[in-house]
């Protein structure tokens, strides 16, 4: 509990608009078409999408993103975010339904090197804009993980929720506990590399209606915490995530009214 406390209260306090804007980059223009298949140069457009993330990250393992939208923005349908310098940069692709416009949604990642993070947002007909930060992070793939293997064991796939009204809208955070290992990390009791075994799929929904959805990679922190705002619908919250084992879990979270 103490620590889905203390991480909740991380992606609560909006992360500060900061002086890092996103640097060129030789590895993004590789990236753009090669990984991600864009021939022409993204626009930044802080009026359809912003993102913050700190100047230096006090843990690389851990390091809170907020995606942003103003009140008219036009619509998010999905967003693909990068982290350049890291070993695998697509980070994770989300999909986003009606509910969660304008967007304001959290999550943790890591950051492997100094390193642009973007988020590319589709809105519809082919269009897409970028947001993005220039992190001063190092070794956040790497990072021993912070639990031994026993307690991961035990504790994976185990899901809290709570939820607060703000502003007519709902803010709910999701904490799912899992290892989300890299690949790249060791075990600290027998030195040996720890297998890549992380949630890839994962689905919330409020009642039939699709919140957000998310695949991912090897970028996204332990123990993973979404904070996002949406239009509640009185429904019950449904949660579904699956890892790259085959193992799969599926909590209902009844909606909390006022």
């Amino acid at each position: 509990m103490k620590e889905y406390i203390l991480a909740a209260l991380l992606l609560a306090t909006p992360v500060a608009a900061q002086d890092n804007p996103l640097q060129n980059s030789p590895t993004w223009e590789d990236l753009r078409a090669s990984v991600l298949g864009i021939e022409a140069e993204v626009p930044l457009d802080e009026a359809v999408l912003d993102l913050d993330a700190p100047i230096r990250a006090h843990e690389a393992a851990i390091v809170p993103i907020r995606l942003t939208q103003p009140a008219d923005a036009p619509p998010v349908q999905a967003v693909t975010m990068v982290i350049d310098e890291n070993p695998a940069p697509v980070a994770a692709e989300y999909s986003f339904g009606p509910a969660m416009m304008p967007l304001d949604f959290e999550f943790r990642v890591r950051v492997d090197s100094y390193s642009d993070v973007r988020a590319i947002a589709d809105t519809g007909n082919g269009n897409r804009v970028m947001a993005g930060r220039f992190v001063k992070a190092s070794g956040g793939c790497s990072a021993p993980a912070g639990k031994d293997m026993a307690e991961v064991e035990s504790t994976m796939g185990q899901m809290r929720w709570k939820s607060d009204s703000q502003d007519g809208r709902t803010v709910g955070t999701l904490m799912i506990r899992h290892p989300n290992f890299s690949g790249l990390q060791r075990d600290q009791v027998t030195l040996l590399n720890i297998p890549a075994h992380f949630i890839d799929r994962l689905e919330v929904r409020q009642g039939d209606e699709l919140l957000f959805t998310m695949q991912a990679g090897i970028s996204v922190s332990e123990d993973p915490v979404f904070r996002f705002a949406y239009a509640p619908n009185g429904q019950p919250i449904h949660v579904r995530a699956e890892d790259t084992e085959g193992n799969r879990w599926d909590q209902t979270f009844e909606a909390v009214n006022g």
